[in-house]
């Protein structure tokens, strides 16, 4: 056959097997990496799409015209598409807060496709969501909506809003 020592023969497979093992793994990292990015592109075009709901647009609508800290009672005196609105724009953010917090969706995303709309609404509903959770007797009621809220406000706080803040960058270059 060859002058090549059996020796070197299985040295040389063990060097073939390690270097297919290690590509497979680069292969998997990749594959996962690619992955995360299509559920988190997946997650965005979800969100993005919450807000083609004709159900929620109308209760932004309704809820835009609220003052702040309005209570049960004065939603309830307005009717009851008030209410149903308040339900709607609850629950809504309340499944964005979830999704943040359990990191299925970034902070980051969801502040920007809704951070100015959940700050404003979380600020004119707190105070019927406490009276809501008494009478309910259910602390947790809108509990991740609540959570959303206080996140956007202090975020929101902390940096000025896009076409600000990208209005500047363009400025500065």
């Amino acid at each position: 056959m060859t002058d090549i020592p059996l020796s070197t023969w299985a040295a040389m497979a063990e060097i073939i097997g390690a270097g297919s093992i290690i590509t497979g793994l680069l292969v998997v990292l990749f594959q996962i990496r690619q992955f995360r990015v299509q559920q988190r592109n997946a997650v965005a075009i979800n969100l993005a799409q919450t807000f083609y709901s004709p159900d929620l647009a109308q209760a932004l609508s309704l809820m835009q015209n609220v003052p702040d800290g309005i209570s049960l009672a004065e939603i309830r005196a307005r009717g009851p598409e008030y209410e149903q609105a308040a339900i709607t724009v609850c629950t809504s953010f309340e499944t964005m807060g979830l999704l943040v917090h359990e990191k299925i969706a970034p902070m980051g995303l969801v502040l920007d496709l809704a951070g100015g709309i959940v700050s404003t609404m979380s600020r004119k509903l707190a105070r019927w969501q406490e009276d809501l959770r008494e009478e309910q007797q259910q602390p947790s009621w809108g509990e991740w909506f609540e959570w959303l809220g206080d996140q956007a406000r202090a975020i929101k706080h902390e940096q000025p809003p896009a076409h600000i803040r990208l209005d500047q960058g363009a400025g500065g270059s």
